[in-house]
């Protein structure tokens, strides 16, 4: 670790009434809302186009078929959730849901038709068919094109690209803003705000294999964590079943309504095993499907299985999955014709930020929504396709809440703040590229599908030794972004510890029962000591 003391130049940012930090769904549709009371500045580290958001497939959840309806949706998602689910939550999402995509509809969103009505297809624990789709697998792509068209237009929105947001300004016990750095020259950045809407997605990085983004490093729930926010159900990180597995390449999500049309899984003997683990066979739930190809993967210590459609027929695959046709045929794999090696990837996380319902975290004017946040709405196990229908809807929420809170403070109130900032000492990491390897790895293999106490405890062990390294005040985005992901990896694993029952997308071999002392109680973190999970016993369950 080298030090040096601070010559980076402080500079006043851009005014502004209302920060949102990240540019996916959920960042735009808060935007968009509170444009219409104050001025808003959008900041995003790289490229306003990299977001989770933009590369979801497989569709959008909402309840507006004819033989669907609000409660059914209602019900499947506290089912998929293991009943740990909030249902306050679950229920503004069905009810809301449909209001927004029918906004979303009108603002000029092209969702797929089949004889002049909307394409609904089902996915895995649905009970009806109620995911709509663009371009067949481009649902995220075609609702950030619409969104962001719409967020250009608004003279009150300002953006904000390639800075890293590094820290939140908190004064008084309250949210006023945030600090950004910029990626191009490193000047640090005060950016004051009436609120803060947190919209920086999840933090599937942290694993070696992940479906999502390079910028999925867990940066909104680091900087809140270190702000005193409480973190909830961070044990809760869904796998999903099926992405592309080829050595040389990162995984790609390979959707879950391949399965909904009649893909079917198979192990490396060719067998279709699925109806071993779950009457609803590759239906199944996520959890339950990630953890079925896990088993066969162990049992014939192989690497993956395979999904087959070839039986779905050449015409219908490359007009259902133009996308995922395309990407498998540049790694020379036609899946008209083979079967695709696949195995589970870290996917989504249904823990985040402790907020309510209308994204209020427990700090005053910080708000958040989408993957950053747990409002509670998923449980142990995300419903598929919930996701962008949540970023939506409390989006929006979010903002319709944050629109009232008092002014933006004075400069010269922050003014001393900024000093210190800009006066901090800055240190950098020797080989951050080989510790953010180290981490992945160290996740994957202790902290992933299938955990231990043991493993666990090794984990924190090994988090623990790193800490000295991320303490100095860090500048770059390379090494702010590892320090986050150390952050979030030793909250994901500190709870996984304390949750000793099986549950959902968490399940600990040493406690395999569901039924685990308090078991619907949810896990809270906070910086401070007096809020920190700590396992109860330490005993094998019998």
């Amino acid at each position: 670790m080298s030090m040096k003391k601070s010559t980076t130049p402080f500079r006043p940012g851009p005014e502004a009434d209302f920060l949102v930090i990240g540019s996916g769904i959920a960042g735009l549709r808060a935007a968009i809302e509170l444009a219409q009371y104050g001025r808003v500045l959008i900041v995003t580290k790289g490229s306003r186009l990299e977001s989770n958001s933009i590369y979801a497939q497989g569709g959008v959840a909402v309840a507006l078929n004819a033989e669907d309806d609000v409660n059914l949706h209602f019900s499947d998602t506290i089912r998929a959730g293991h009943q740990l689910g909030r249902e306050d939550a679950a229920r503004v999402l069905v009810e809301e849901g449909p209001t927004r995509i029918q906004e979303l509809i009108t603002w000029g969103t092209q969702f797929d038709k089949v004889g002049g009505k909307f394409a609904f297809t089902k996915e895995g624990a649905h009970s009806r068919n109620r995911v709509l789709r663009a371009r067949g697998d481009a649902t995220g792509n075609e609702m950030i094109r619409v969104l962001l068209e719409r967020a250009r237009q608004h003279p009150d929105i300002q953006w904000f690209d390639r800075h890293f947001t590094k820290d939140l300004l908190v004064v008084d016990g309250r949210c006023r803003g945030a600090v950004a750095v910029s990626e191009a020259t490193g000047d640090v950045k005060l950016l004051p705000a009436a609120a803060v809407i947190l919209t920086t997605g999840g933090a599937g990085q942290i694993y070696g294999r992940t479906t999502n983004t390079g910028n999925a490093t867990g940066d909104g729930m680091a900087m809140a964590y270190r702000a005193g926010v409480v973190l909830e159900d961070m044990e809760f990180v869904q796998f999903h079943p099926t992405a592309l597995y080829l050595p040389s390449s990162p995984p790609f999500l390979l959707s879950e309504a391949m399965r909904g049309e009649g893909g079917v899984l198979r192990n490396r003997k060719g067998a279709m095993f699925m109806a071993r683990y779950h009457p609803a066979v590759e239906m199944a739930p996520r959890d339950i499907v990630a953890r079925a190809i896990w088993s066969e993967m162990a049992a014939s210590r192989s690497r993956h299985v395979y999904l087959d459609v070839t039986h779905l027929g050449k015409g219908f695959i490359t007009k259902r999955f133009p996308t995922i046709y395309r990407t498998c045929l540049r790694f020379d794999i036609d899946i008209t014709e083979e079967w695709i090696p696949v195995s589970p990837s870290a996917h989504y996380f249904m823990g985040g930020l402790k907020a309510g319902i209308n994204g209020e975290t427990t700090l005053p004017g910080l708000f958040a929504a989408g993957e950053v946040a747990c409002n509670g709405v998923h449980g142990a196990n995300r419903l598929a396709s919930n996701s962008l229908l949540e970023g939506l809807v409390f989006g929006y929420r979010a903002a319709q809440a944050a629109m009232s809170l008092p002014p933006v403070p004075k400069r010269a109130q922050l003014k001393s703040l900024a000093a210190r900032v800009a006066a901090e000492p800055v240190g950098a990491l020797e080989d951050s590229e080989k510790l953010r390897n180290s981490l992945r790895r160290l996740m994957w293999t202790k902290v992933g599908l299938v955990r231990t106490g043991d493993s666990l405890i090794q984990a924190l062990t090994q988090l623990s030794r790193w800490d000295p390294q991320i303490q100095a005040s860090l500048q770059t985005r390379s090494d702010l972004e590892v320090r986050n992901m150390i952050q979030v990896a030793r909250c994901v694993t500190e709870a996984a510890l304390w949750r000793e029952n099986s549950l959902g997308t968490h399940y600990r071999e040493d406690f395999p029962s569901d039924q685990g002392a308090a078991w619907k109680t949810h896990s809270q973190i906070r910086l401070d000591a007096a809020l920190r999970p700590s396992p109860k016993t330490r005993r094998r369950a019998g």
